[in-house]
């Protein structure tokens, strides 16, 4: 069962969250906060799996309690949602540490399976509003510019594999990319983000990007 809490300042949007997810035998609501501090307050109490947080609360906005949550201990994955289709936020929110972003017009099925991605551990990169933006807000040092010393402690391979993870493809597209099976894939991912200390599939296309290893527009960096 998904545990999911929901934070947002509309108690109407709250109650429409609810009931679309309760609708789902897998997927129980624990609570509902009206701000951030009350999330934060609510997630040590509850543990959810999963938190949808609204950008835009009083007190603490979403983006700074994404932030405080995912510096502790918790296991929470955070999924984003707002009315607002604007660049910085989703950005703000993949830079916070958030597992993905949703605008609140997606539809219902939508916000059930970006919960079900979520709280499995994968990340909401699929939507292209999400990669146009990535790809508009990240700011790519300029080519030949030196690469972090993290990145040296990739191996040629698991470089590739971040430079597509960079590019949007999942990881059955990656297998098919570089002709190894999809377990060998999810390897190669898994030993990245334990070498680069990254969270999941959203700091990892960050990390691509902001290195230079996938330039705006989608080039692979060299």
């Amino acid at each position: 069962m998904i545990r999911a809490l929901i934070a947002d300042d509309e108690a109407l949007v709250r109650d429409g969250f609810r009931l679309i997810l309760e609708t789902q035998p897998d997927i129980a609501v624990v609570g509902e906060a009206a701000d951030g501090n009350d999330a934060l307050r609510q997630m040590r109490n509850l543990q959810p799996d999963v938190v949808l947080m609204d950008i835009r609360m009083p007190d603490l906005d979403g983006l700074e309690a994404t932030r405080r949550l995912l510096a502790g201990p918790a296991c929470a994955r955070v999924l984003v949602l707002t009315t607002f289709d604007n660049d910085e936020y989703v950005y703000e929110a993949l830079r916070a540490g958030a597992s993905g972003f949703l605008l609140k017009s997606a539809p219902r099925d939508q916000l059930i399976n970006a919960v079900r991605v979520v709280a499995r551990g994968e990340q909401l990169l699929a939507p292209a509003i999400t990669k146009r933006l990535i790809e508009e807000y990240l700011r790519c040092p300029a080519p030949g510019a030196p690469r972090p010393l993290t990145l040296e402690d990739l191996s040629d391979r698991e470089l590739d594999v971040l430079r597509l993870v960079g590019r949007g493809l999942s990881n059955q597209e990656i297998a098919r990319e570089l002709y190894v099976e999809e377990s060998t894939v999810k390897t190669h991912i898994g030993r990245i983000f334990a070498k680069l200390a990254l969270r999941d599939r959203a700091q990892a296309v960050v990390v691509a990007y902001e290195t230079g290893l996938v330039r705006v527009g989608g080039r692979a960096g060299k």
